[in-house]
């Protein structure tokens, strides 16, 4: 999708979710709706978009989108969608809030960036009346279920970037996201430019802190169904990749078509790593912290470990757009460092 393609990235698994966690966090445990299979027409172009002056060409899993001209009412549904539309200098008159944040729908990284808050629409289940009462010439859906119903409704409305092949079920990375909204909304040079700066953040941190490579890592989280661990292909994965870390050994083995794997109290030894970073979801900071069991693990009795209680900190490393990752990088680098030093 993109003129100036990222870094070479693992495969991404598809995860399977449940509703109420997508909602909650994308990074929740359990099952959420399927897709029901990609359109051949789909570009051979795996990252997803094609730059160009109007009309605006988008390569997505349902095919080719085109965008005749400028787009001025754009109403953005994908997970990170409306931060993204904000960083490029767009105004979505419409926009979901995954996370929930409320307010106008955003992290305080995109405080202030809206001229005008936007009309609220829902996220699993988005109004579809309502999205059309708004009037949209776009609709961004690029970080989504990628299911086909979902998407053949929004199109009957304007036309719609859904997910690219290869993304059903959020896996899209903040570079992909970027590039295709770029692309939409006929600005690829400044998507190009904020990939381009973003990435010497990451390259600058590594460079600042050559203790993290080759270090172990455990994403974790807990729900109240239980302790999970993250596996590559998911943001929060990619983004401690690149200061220099090494995923968990153990979690990687046992991955298979979800991005996280569950983990029992009676194995909670597998958050072991030379550094340990949990983050709650739906539960407070301390049902992890205070957790006997949890202070079991070797890495946490040693001190090698953070459980974030700043929800700021931890929406930011899930969020993973272009504007939430510099915030994390600026947030939980300093974290990792002082853990990683002792």
């Amino acid at each position: 999708m993109n003129a100036s393609a990222p870094r070479a990235r693992r495969p991404r698994r598809t995860p399977v979710l449940a509703a109420g966690a997508v909602a909650a966090l994308l990074v929740g445990l359990s099952a959420c709706g399927s897709s029901d299979g990609s359109d051949s027409s789909a570009s051979s172009d795996s990252e997803g978009a094609s730059a160009g002056a109007f009309p605006a060409k988008v390569a997505t899993k349902f095919g080719e989108v085109s965008v005749d001209k400028q787009p001025q009412r754009v109403v953005a549904l994908g997970w990170g969608d409306a931060e993204t539309v904000l960083a490029l200098g767009g105004q979505p008159v419409g926009a979901s809030d995954w996370l929930p944040f409320g307010g106008e729908g955003v992290g305080p990284w995109a405080k202030g960036m809206y001229d005008q808050k936007p009309e609220l629409i829902g996220t699993m289940e988005p109004e579809f009346e309502k999205i059309a009462s708004l009037q949209p010439d776009l609709i961004l859906d690029t970080k989504s279920s990628g299911d086909r119903t979902r998407y053949d409704t929004l199109k009957k409305i304007a036309p719609t970037v859904g997910v690219p092949k290869g993304g059903d079920q959020y896996k899209l990375s903040w570079e992909q996201q970027t590039t295709m909204i770029a692309a939409a909304m006929g600005v690829p040079e400044k998507g190009e430019k904020l990939i381009a700066e973003t990435e010497k953040k990451f390259e600058a941190a590594a460079k600042a802190h050559p203790e993290f490579k080759g270090r172990t890592i455990t994403l974790g989280s807990r729900t109240s169904e239980g302790f999970g661990v993250y596996v590559g292909g998911t943001g929060r994965v990619d983004f401690v990749e690149r200061l220099g870390f090494e995923n968990n050994p153990e979690a990687e083995a046992k991955a298979g078509e979800s991005f996280s794997v569950p983990v029992s109290k009676e194995n909670l030894d597998m958050l072991d790593a030379d550094l340990t970073v949990m983050a709650p979801i739906g539960i407070p900071a301390t049902d992890i912290s205070g957790d006997p069991l949890y202070k079991a693990v070797p890495s946490v009795k040693a001190g090698n470990d953070l459980v974030f209680d700043d929800k700021d900190i931890s929406q930011a490393f899930a969020t993973d757009s272009v504007l939430s990752v510099s915030y994390a990088l600026e947030k939980v680098v300093p974290l990792f460092a002082e853990k990683v030093a002792k």
